[in-house]
């Protein structure tokens, strides 16, 4: 019992650390957004009052109400965020449904990529800037200063979080306290400012009195309170619902809640604001350096944990088939999830300097942040309903009354940052649209090559192979056909990595090896077919991981399965089979066949057609082979052969094409041996 007391305290303290960053150091920078920013609000008594109670209620409604009761239930195997979202309404819903909510969700990805090259730059340079509250002295060092920390904390990833993961949570327990000491410092002067900030009709009546231009501006500063509220669903499967939710009642809320209490006591008092900066003038001249230090340490912490949330973003992605492979570095033998994606890591922090230098403040930046991340916020609501309707079992009218109640709110705050588009709220918007027609090229792309092997209608089923090979062993290893060929048994193993299982007799010879045979004249003695699939589960238990088909004649058809939150792993699938007698005992070698597609344009395609091919053929280029991602490394490369296989578009639709070069004209065009079966067509794509 007292274990798993301490286990559970261990995952609360990691959840303050992971979760709690972005919205942990918020206090920074949000209100002054109002009163010396974005919004521009004079701070009088009135406008005091309804700026603190509306943050009050935010805090509240959408944070507490909306995520931490209702999110947060929403979750797929244990896991949350938004793939596993989709992977939760890919069974529940239609197939029209589907296509529009992964459409949506698709785009809410990748609006967070937005944010989270915004949020390391914004969440460092406000705590830098408490410098030039203690000295003016140290305002032309604000900028060099914010990009060496920014680019120590990228170039830090490589070595994988988890050897300082232990040091976030207690960092987080000293910012929290402190900045609700601060806040409760001033409190005290001020009581009065708590009875306001609990009333709505303060809220209310500020947005009335200040008009509806203002009103806007004010409710696109305030939402930046909100910012990193999706990390509470996101980071679900690493800390569980439960610790989620303890961290925030005990101590995230009431901290946050009690500092930006106190800053509105500090300017209701008449107070100076040090250098525009309503925090750092809340905190006492001898404290103030440490202050910094602490406020730098609490932003570095919030900004590994939403580097930590794209890596995890970008490899569910990929492992769902949406976004282009890349090479996926695991930091960590002992805990699952810790990754490094270099390529990833090095475009934020590109993108990170590159924000600090061209907005040179934390004010400038806050006109960029909180256009995508509301957009994130309103699609979310929106699947929601789904959600209740099909999984929850909710009625229609309560399902669309509550999440549509939160829609709406996300439909203000989307309406209100949008004002902030001229101001750089475009910059996430634009990275945000890159990355959508990345994922749904690649998307359109997957099915498109997907289209062409489902067109190759082949009589050849695996019972013919199985029967190739029996009349081979019976001919002495050397098989003689009518035509002049003949196929010949080698003494070898070989492994075909298909992307399609094969389960049975039943079904048809992959295309990689049919070409094999045709290429080659020759059939390996131990044939293995092995397909590495990624569920739309989190993770699939090892119990379940292997489903081997003995189809005779050493002939095995193998799927490994792993979830999406699982690094697919070749070198380990296939010592497992050489342990289990998969590949036959008297081979210590085999070799890995692997296929890869190459696409051909007819003259007859559409300019359009001709476009997003050519988009998907780069991002082929550049993306990670598939056998790469699968963990064929170079610690087994030297075993790998490539299978080029041939997929023709024309203005027809898209097939694989599998003829041999005629030398001869008016030769034979249809020959039943040839890997080009006379029922192969093309079937249409859109």
């Amino acid at each position: 019992m007292l274990t798993k007391r301490w286990s559970f305290l261990g995952l609360a303290l990691g959840a303050l650390g992971v979760v709690y960053g972005d919205i942990g150091t918020s206090p920074l920078y949000a209100v002054n957004q109002v009163f010396f920013g974005h919004a521009g609000v004079t701070a009088t008594p009135a406008h005091v009052y309804g700026a603190v109670s509306l943050i009050f209620w935010l805090l509240t409604l959408v944070l507490t109400g909306k995520y931490l009761i209702f999110v947060l239930r929403a979750d797929y195997e244990g896991e949350g965020g938004v793939f596993a979202l989709l992977g939760l309404l890919y069974r529940a819903l239609p197939g029209k449904a589907l296509a529009v909510v992964s459409l949506l969700l698709i785009a809410g990805a990748s609006l967070l990529f937005g944010d989270g090259m915004i949020t390391p730059a914004i969440s460092v340079l406000s705590a830098v800037e408490g410098l030039k509250v203690a000295t003016p002295a140290f305002e032309p060092w604000i900028i060099p200063l914010t990009v060496l920390i920014v680019a120590g904390l990228f170039w830090f990833q490589r070595y994988g979080t988890h050897k300082v993961g232990n040091v976030y949570g207690p960092v987080m327990v000293c910012w929290f306290i402190a900045i609700a000491a601060l806040g409760i410092a001033q409190i005290v002067r001020r009581p009065d400012i708590i009875l306001a900030a609990l009333n709505p009709w303060h809220a209310i009546a500020f947005l009335k009195l200040i008009g509806i231009k203002s009103a806007m501006a004010v409710m696109g500063a305030v939402f930046l309170v909100l910012t990193g509220g999706e990390a509470l669903y996101a980071d679900l499967g690493h800390f569980g619902r439960k610790a989620i939710r303890v961290g925030w009642f005990t101590l995230v809320y009431p901290a946050l809640f009690l500092n930006y209490l106190g800053q509105g006591a500090f300017l209701l008092r008449g107070a100076e604001v040090r250098e525009g900066n309503i925090f750092f003038s809340l905190v006492p001249a001898p404290l103030l350096y440490p202050m910094v230090g602490l406020a730098t340490a609490a932003a570095v912490i919030a900004s590994v944990a939403m580097i930590f949330g794209v890596y995890s973003l970008v490899a569910q992605a990929i492992a769902l088939g949406v976004f282009p492979r890349m090479n996926i570095i695991h930091t960590s033998f002992s805990q699952r999830g810790q990754i490094y994606l270099p390529v990833v890591n090095w475009v934020l922090c590109l993108g990170c300097v590159a924000l600090v230098f061209v907005f040179g403040s934390a004010s400038g930046l806050a006109g960029a942040y909180g256009l995508a991340v509301s957009g994130v916020m309103l699609i979310l609501s929106v699947c929601m309903v789904a959600v209740a309707i099909a999984w929850w079992q909710w009625r229609p009218v309560v399902a669309v009354s509550l999440f549509g109640a939160f829609a709406l709110l996300d439909a203000v705050f989307v309406a209100s940052n949008s004002l902030k588009f001229t101001e750089g709220g475009f910059i996430p918007l634009a990275v945000g649209a890159a990355l959508f027609a990345i994922m749904y090229a690649w998307r359109w792309g997957r099915r498109l090559v997907a289209a062409s092997y489902g067109a190759f209608v082949s009589a050849k089923d695996m019972r013919w192979l199985l029967d190739l090979k029996r009349r081979v062993a019976a001919a002495g290893g050397v098989l003689k056909g009518d035509r002049r060929r003949q196929f010949v048994e080698c003494d070898r193993a070989a492994v075909f990595m298909v992307a399609r299982p094969v389960a049975s007799l039943d079904d048809r010879v992959p295309i990689t090896l049919r070409i094999f045979l045709k290429r080659n004249g020759a059939v390996p003695r131990n044939v293995i077919i092995l397909t590495l699939v990624q569920e739309k589960v989190p993770y699939v238990p090892e119990k379940e991981r292997y489903r081997i088909a003995d189809l005779g004649a050493l002939m095995y058809a193998v799927q490994a399965r792993f979830g999406f939150m699982e690094q697919p792993d070749a070198v380990v699938v296939l010592r497992e089979l050489k342990r289990r007698g998969v590949i036959a005992e008297r081979y210590n070698y085999c070799s890995i066949e692997s296929g890869e597609e190459q696409l051909m344009v007819g003259a007859d395609v559409t300019w359009w057609m001709r476009l997003r091919v050519s988009f998907f053929r780069l991002l082929l280029r550049v993306s990670f082979p598939a056998f790469r991602y699968l963990g064929v490394t170079d610690e087994v490369g030297s075993g790998l052969s490539k299978i080029i296989v041939p997929v023709r578009i024309a203005r027809g639709g898209v097939m694989v094409e599998l003829p041999e070069f005629a030398l001869t004209s008016g030769g034979e065009t249809v020959d039943p041996d040839t890997l080009k079966p006379a029922s192969n067509h093309f079937v249409e794509v859109n």
